[in-house]
């Protein structure tokens, strides 16, 4: 990526040499020619929020900024890249949407998430921070940046307006009004699970911003909950890719000497997963973990793991995250271990699973969905 702060290699994390995406686009590209060409004073505390693979951090090190990421594996790329560009350990401080924001903010550059609950969630953490001076700059493609997504920077920051677009892409420029009255943070959000979805039936689920569905019960999930495996037989369980937790939870309230690991790379999923596991009073033993998948998970050790991958990579679709998420799963298996998965019906997971174990089984299906199983033989 070249810039007006140097040319910097980039990549994504995991590396993959296969893997065709850039670990930036033309909005990080556009704001930093901003920055440069309008000679915005990058003095002060310089927050970057929602950096994805850290561009913008490692682009502008030297100013020392702190970086606010909901994404592990957005924050592990960071780490790589300022090791890359040969920035000294420190120069920027790492947070999760989890940390306590900076308690004072001078120049603030958000990449606009895909999640509009994050967006809110985030700016009214980092409200209180800002100040008259502040200078606030948003950045995102054109078909990420939505009348919604200027409305909430107003509603929140004070007066906003839009660039023109070059590249596709887009620039959001907010002038803080310390006098706004904010509206009240929603998030974490709670409900009631409905009837008729197994043991989770009628229990809490607490959502983060940004979590996946985090108003209601998705179709998929809720058609895995009614056809999730009776009877664990205990042993160690794995909610890969847990979300808000609803899933292992469940499991958890049906056989509850069952060792449930709640595994995302999201620090909000996992955040919600405790939060929904705790407020079921569930009695048995729960970690959770924030990482890449079943990495650090024992191999050999795991008696089931339940998955719904995704198939988003932000706005790319791709199976690669599934893949991994299968191959780390069989990894970490025990001989006779089983890995349950929902999908789409069009994604063909059956072959994939096929490819890695040698087997997989139909469980139970709709006009949509299916749920699958593969067994780990040895």
């Amino acid at each position: 990526m070249t810039t007006p702060w140097g040319e910097f290699e980039l990549s994504r994390f995991p590396e993959d040499p296969r893997d065709r995406l850039r670990a930036w686009d033309a909005s990080d590209a556009y704001l930093l020619r901003h920055l440069a060409e309008e000679r915005v004073p990058l003095t002060g505390a310089v927050v970057v929020a929602g950096d994805r693979w850290g561009a913008l951090a490692t682009a502008l090190a030297e100013h020392r900024p702190a970086q606010i990421t909901d994404s592990f594996l957005s924050q592990e790329a960071t780490r790589v890249n300022l090791a890359r560009a040969g920035v000294e350990p420190g120069a920027v401080s790492l947070l999760t949407t989890q940390d306590p924001p900076p308690e004072r903010v001078d120049v603030l550059l958000v990449r606009v998430p895909k999640s509009l609950a994050l967006l809110e969630d985030q700016l009214l953490r980092l409200a209180p921070a800002v100040h008259a001076g502040t200078m606030v700059v948003g950045a995102g493609m054109v078909k990420e940046i939505h009348t919604s997504t200027l409305r909430l920077f107003e509603r929140i920051l004070g007066p906003t307006r839009t660039s023109l677009a070059q590249q596709k892409a887009r620039l959001i420029f907010c002038t803080p009004d310390p006098s706004l009255a904010r509206p009240a943070n929603p998030w974490p959000y709670s409900y009631a699970l409905p009837d008729g979805i197994g043991a989770a039936s009628g229990r809490t689920v607490v959502n983060h911003a940004g979590v996946f569905c985090a108003d209601r019960l998705d179709i998929g999930t809720r058609f895995f909950l009614e056809h999730l495996p009776a009877g664990t037989g205990a042993g160690r369980v794995v909610d890969l890719g847990c979300g808000n937790g609803v899933v292992g939870t469940a499991v958890a309230l049906a056989d509850p000497t069952a060792e449930v690991l709640f595994v995302d790379e999201s620090f909000q999923a996992v955040a919600s997963a405790e939060a929904t596991y705790k407020a079921n009073g569930v009695p048995g033993h729960a970690e959770f973990r924030v990482g890449d998948g079943m990495a650090g998970v024992a191999p050999g050790s795991v008696d089931l793991v339940l998955n719904n991958p995704p198939f988003h990579s932000h706005q790319a679709t791709s199976d690669a995250t599934a893949w991994r998420m299968f191959a780390g799963a069989k990894h970490a298996l025990r001989p006779g271990g089983e890995l349950w998965v929902i999908g789409n019906r069009h994604l063909g997971y059956h072959i994939t699973l096929g490819r890695l174990f040698g087997n997989s089984t139909l469980v139970a299906s709709d006009p949509k969905f299916v749920v699958l199983k593969a067994v780990k033989k040895s």
